[in-house]
């Protein structure tokens, strides 16, 4: 009898804790949600702060150890590589993509790893940024960014990676510039060959490409064309961004808001569930000249070929010679791996490699399972590619003076007269 009243006292203690965590994420996420979003906590130096455009360093925390998602602890490497990283995130997306929570923190966990990390920020677009294209940010504004890394740093060689359009940012610009110290480039689930029809980014491309006919026969016979349009009418508000990736998983979307009701007195799962939910609310316009240089390409799958053209500017991505590692979800909706794998067939590159990792089109890069997936094999990758190269030294040539005899030297004396001798004109 005592055991069963045992039981009992403890089954009903632990279930009014449980009622009373309930309660009080209950509250909090009704009333005081900022209290439970924890993305963006990383410090920060800010290098550049531009009209649009900012460049952050994430220093060495104090910290000996980092915390990962799984409840490992990394520890931190105080031994920095040589080359700094140099994150590049899409557009319609904010920077807490790589610095989502404490545990999932891309930016710090390259930190612990022992790169000197930079973060290039696209800022908020607003209607007014409506005309801004791909060369203005993969080229002018990129450009900008790596001038100012390079100036802080004091270093010129660097790695870049960057996630989906990200990775389209390091290809366009390392194509129009083939700049010579990009040692290494690694691009995550990066849309490249849009004909395979694969994926949701490949079938709106199909149907792009079938639409073209008709469109070039309405050209044809009006004045109405796509670079002739103002851009303000193609640019896409955030809440089409924000319906945009929440429709690469559905399911998931409800999903998540029953787990929350039945994990609700779980205070880590609350956390979790608002800061992710506030990441994906909160999407960012979509500037329309970009969305006009982006359907030019991708009615001739131009990625893919090689050389992408936008006005009388081409990049040339076949030229590229960058060590380079791409990725791909395994589950990706959006770029199926087939899509996004497609880029090891098209630069030059001497060293080049794809993988195919865990994860959907987000989860591949702020899942649960990418700190020891892309983060790490990424990680892994980089490090022996980021060190710094020996300088060559010049080889001096050793040269002896060795003394002459004095009858050497007589003879020496003898001939130099006889060549200098001028022979008389002849009259």
């Amino acid at each position: 009898m005592n055991k069963l009243a045992n039981t009992l006292i403890q089954k009903g203690l632990e279930l009014n804790h449980r009622m009373a965590s309930s309660t009080a994420n209950s509250v909090d996420w009704l009333f005081k949600r900022d209290t439970l979003i924890k993305s963006g906590r990383t410090w920060f130096e800010l290098v550049h702060d531009g009209d649009l455009m900012s460049v952050r360093y994430y220093e060495l925390p104090d910290d000996d150890e980092i915390e990962l998602v799984d409840g490992t602890r990394l520890p931190i490497e105080r031994q920095q590589h040589a080359l700094p990283l140099v994150l590049i995130p899409p557009l319609g997306v904010t920077t807490e993509t790589f610095d989502l929570m404490p545990q999932r923190s891309l930016v710090r966990y390259m930190v612990a790893r022992g790169f000197k990390v930079y973060l290039v920020d696209w800022g908020k677009p607003r209607k007014e940024h409506a005309h801004l294209g791909m060369l203005d940010y993969c080229d002018d504004m990129m450009g900008t960014a790596l001038d100012k890394i390079r100036r802080h740093s004091g270093i010129q060689e660097l790695s870049l990676m960057g996630w989906c359009m990200g990775g389209l940012f390091c290809l366009m610009y390392q194509g129009l510039n083939q700049d010579p110290n990009i040692r290494n480039m690694i691009t995550v689930a990066s849309p490249i060959d849009l004909e395979s029809g694969k994926g949701v980014v490949g079938m709106v491309a199909g149907a792009a490409q079938a639409l073209d006919g008709p469109a070039q026969l309405v050209s044809n016979y009006t004045n109405l064309r796509l670079n002739t349009l103002d851009p303000a009418r193609l640019s896409l508000p955030d809440w089409a961004t924000t319906i945009a990736f929440k429709m690469t998983d559905p399911v998931g979307s409800v999903a998540t808001y029953w787990d929350l009701m039945t994990r609700l007195s779980d205070r880590e799962f609350v956390e979790s569930h608002s800061t992710t939910s506030d990441y994906l609310n909160h999407m960012l316009r979509y500037p329309g000249g970009v969305v006009r240089d982006m359907v030019g390409s991708v009615n001739e799958n131009q990625m893919a070929n090689g050389k992408v053209y936008i006005g009388d500017t081409v990049a040339d991505i076949d030229e590229i010679r960058c060590n380079l590692l791409a990725f791909a979800g395994e589950t990706d909706a959006l770029v199926h791996p087939d899509v996004a794998g497609a880029i090891v067939d098209v630069v030059a590159s001497e060293e080049r490699e794809f993988r195919v990792a865990p994860g959907g089109h987000m989860g591949v890069i702020i899942g649960s399972k990418a700190p020891n997936a892309v983060w790490k094999e990424s990680a892994d990758w980089l490090t022996p590619r980021s060190e710094a190269k020996p300088v060559k030294k010049k080889r001096k040539v050793a040269t002896r003076k060795v003394a002459a005899k004095p009858k050497a030297r007589a003879k020496a004396k003898a001939k130099a007269k006889t060549r200098t001798k001028v022979k008389p004109k002849l009259r």
